[in-house]
């Protein structure tokens, strides 16, 4: 893409580029990229057209305010973002001592690899309440 750009936006070399056309080639070539710059500033003046009908809406709306007496901090003091606070972690439900290590767990998640190996083994989950 930057090789056509350079192709194109340099003379000589889009002289080069276009020898091997004919006019008729030459002139729908031509056509073609009129319509194109026709079509992107149809798209920027509306472009610019919604931009100003913003704009006009917002100074309309600074007016009011103005005459209200209201200020942007004003807007700004309603909004605060309420902080969440930390749950408590919950405490552990089971317990299981290996190697003189007490290994715990809620009972949510993942099950310790101790206690599920004793699981596996045949014995109950009710065997390491605490």
């Amino acid at each position: 893409m930057v090789e056509f750009l350079d192709v194109l936006t340099h003379g000589r070399r889009l002289k080069a580029q276009l020898k091997g056309l004919s006019i008729d080639e030459l002139n729908e070539v031509i056509e073609k990229m009129q319509v194109i710059a026709a079509e992107r500033e149809e798209e920027l003046r509306a472009e610019n057209e919604a931009n100003a009908e913003r704009i006009a809406k917002i100074e309309q709306l600074r007016k009011l305010m103005a005459e209200d007496g209201i200020s942007l901090d004003d807007l700004g003091s309603s909004t605060e973002v309420k902080v969440r606070k930390k749950r408590a972690p919950r405490p552990a439900k089971y317990a299981i001592e290996v190697d003189g290590e007490t290994i715990t767990w809620t009972g949510q998640g993942r099950t310790p690899k101790a206690i599920k190996e004793r699981l596996d083994a045949g014995a109950n989950l009710d065997d390491f309440l605490i």
